[in-house]
C-alpha cells in the first residue's frame, strides 16, 4: 500500500509514510471487508459513512505539514483511522463526530492501538469547531461541505493549515488553506470525492438538532 499508493503517487512525507506503514487498517474496517483493507479505495462503513481510499488519507495528512506535538482538529471521526494516523506521527488530535455510535467504535480502536493519549474523541456538530480552545495547528474536515465552514478558519494558529473537500455533493476539489502573516492563502489540491458534512457549516437540510457536546 505504502510504496504502490503513497510513495509511487507523490507522497513524499516521511513522517506520513511510516505512521501508515505502522498503522494497519483492518481494525478501521468492518469484518467483511477485511480482505480489502488496503485496497486503493474509499470502503464503507456503518452510518452510511465510509473510511476514506488510503491515498486520500496520505494526501490530506501529507498537506497538514503533521508533527509531533501539533494541535489538530479532525472534523468528521468517521472509522478513526485519520485520527490514528496523527496520532502515531505524534500529534493531539481532537476529533468531532455527530454519530454516536462511530464516535464510541472509534474511541474504543484508537484506545486498543495505545494511541488514546493523543486523541480526545467528542460528539457534536463538528463544523462549528472547538470556538474557545486555544488555536489548531491544523484542521481538517473529512467530509465534504459547499464551502469552507465559516466558525474553522479562526481557529486556527498562525501559520496553521485546513484541509477540507469542498464543492457539490457528487464533486469537490480538496483545497488547503494557510494563514499567514498577511491573510490567507488558498490552493486547490485536486478533484475528490466524500460524504457530506452534515452541520451548521456543512450541508445544513440535514443537520443535528443541537450540539451534543459529549466527550468520550
Amino acid at each position: 500500500m505504502v510504496e504502490q499508493q503513497l510513495r509511487a503517487r507523490g507522497i513524499a512525507s516521511e513522517a506520513v509514510l511510516a505512521a501508515m506503514a505502522r498503522l494497519p487498517r483492518e481494525p478501521f474496517v468492518p469484518a467483511e471487508l477485511q480482505a480489502s483493507a488496503y485496497s486503493d479505495e474509499a470502503l464503507p462503513i456503518p452510518a452510511g459513512q465510509s473510511i476514506s481510499q488510503p491515498y486520500m488519507v496520505g494526501r490530506m495528512t501529507e498537506l497538514l505539514d503533521p508533527r509531533p506535538g501539533k494541535r489538530i482538529l479532525e472534523v468528521g471521526t468517521g472509522s478513526g483511522y485519520q485520527a490514528a494516523v496523527l496520532a502515531t506521527i505524534g500529534c493531539r488530535v481532537t476529533s468531532i463526530e455527530r454519530k454516536t455510535a462511530l464516535a464510541e467504535a472509534a474511541s474504543v480502536r484508537i484506545a486498543a492501538l495505545g494511541l488514546g493519549g493523543l486523541v480526545r474523541i467528542e460528539v457534536g456538530d463538528g463544523s462549528l469547531g472547538r470556538p474557545g480552545e486555544p488555536p489548531f495547528d491544523g484542521i481538517v474536515v473529512t467530509a465534504a461541505a459547499p464551502r469552507v465552514p465559516p466558525a474553522l478558519p479562526d481557529q486556527l494558529a498562525d501559520g496553521g493549515r485546513l484541509v477540507a473537500p469542498i464543492g457539490r455533493r457528487d464533486h469537490q476539489e480538496l483545497i488547503l488553506l494557510v494563514r499567514g502573516p498577511q491573510g490567507w492563502a488558498r490552493y486547490d489540491c485536486g478533484p475528490c470525492v466524500f460524504v457530506p458534512l452534515v452541520g451548521e457549516g456543512g450541508f445544513r437540510e440535514e443537520m443535528p438538532r443541537r450540539w451534543l457536546g459529549r466527550v468520550l
